[in-house]
């Protein structure tokens, strides 16, 4: 192992850790947002939103992430690359780039496995603060936007963010897809330099750094939020911190 030549790798990753982050970002900020409506769906005493919803969530958690992104690259990304319309528009220059199907999947893995976690939170919101929300002439709106979801989101904070740190380390499935972020940049030097281990090492680094960034930062948001929701956790450690 050459440490000079390990070295030198990092200047080279750096628009690569950035391609890892952006797609990180990207997919957890939209993957959490189509979460909400997952969960509201799950608890809903309709049956149609109710088991569609189920079905959606039992299918994306039951199959493999690295299967839905193939699905989505060579099953969608070939179907619309047949379709003249598609390949002659403004959009294509998107369309037949794997980012965007990354980050496709990497969106509905996060808004299955987010929206059962909220759910939980949902179920955990005290009955005690909705009836409170009726007794003041709160409309049903009202105390899903005021009351339910502020409070299950405070409940769920801690798993969610579990998951949101956990679907920074799937974004490595994006380069099966060409995509070169960390993983697919440090495949691509290795391959080039038929050299393994600095390369992966170097990756491996840039991942935990990445981790134990986020980790702090979601700890700095979730500690605050947990003594506003139950002043009796003031003073805990995070459970994001306390888990990486």
């Amino acid at each position: 192992m050459s440490l000079s030549f390990f070295i030198e790798l990092f200047p080279q990753l750096v628009d690569a850790t950035l391609v890892t982050i952006a797609l990180w970002v990207l997919s957890s900020v939209f993957g959490n947002l189509l979460a909400i409506p997952v969960a509201i769906m799950r608890v809903s005493p309709r049956f149609l939103p109710r088991w569609s919803s189920r079905i959606f969530v039992t299918v994306i958690r039951g199959t493999p992430l690295l299967v839905q992104v193939y699905i989505l690259y060579y099953g969608l990304g070939n179907l619309l690359a047949r379709m003249p319309l598609v390949r002659t528009s403004i959009v294509w220059p998107l369309l037949r780039d794997g980012f965007w199907y990354a980050f496709a999947a990497l969106t509905i893995s996060a808004a299955a496995y987010s929206g059962e976690i909220l759910r939980g939170g949902i179920e955990g919101v005290p009955r005690g603060e909705i009836e409170a929300g009726r007794s003041l002439g709160l409309s049903r709106w009202h105390i899903w936007r005021l009351i339910v979801l502020p409070r299950a989101i405070r409940i769920a904070l801690p798993s969610l963010g579990g998951q949101t740190i956990n679907l920074l380390k799937s974004t490595a499935l994006a380069s099966t897809i060409t995509v070169m972020d960390v993983l697919g940049t440090a495949n691509y030097i290795r391959m080039q330099t038929f050299r393994v281990y600095e390369p992966l090492l170097a990756a491996s680094i840039i991942y935990v750094a990445l981790t134990l960034l986020f980790t702090r930062l979601l700890a700095r948001i979730e500690r605050p939020a947990q003594r506003f929701g139950d002043p009796s956790k003031a003073g805990r450690t995070s459970s994001v911190e306390s888990s990486v």
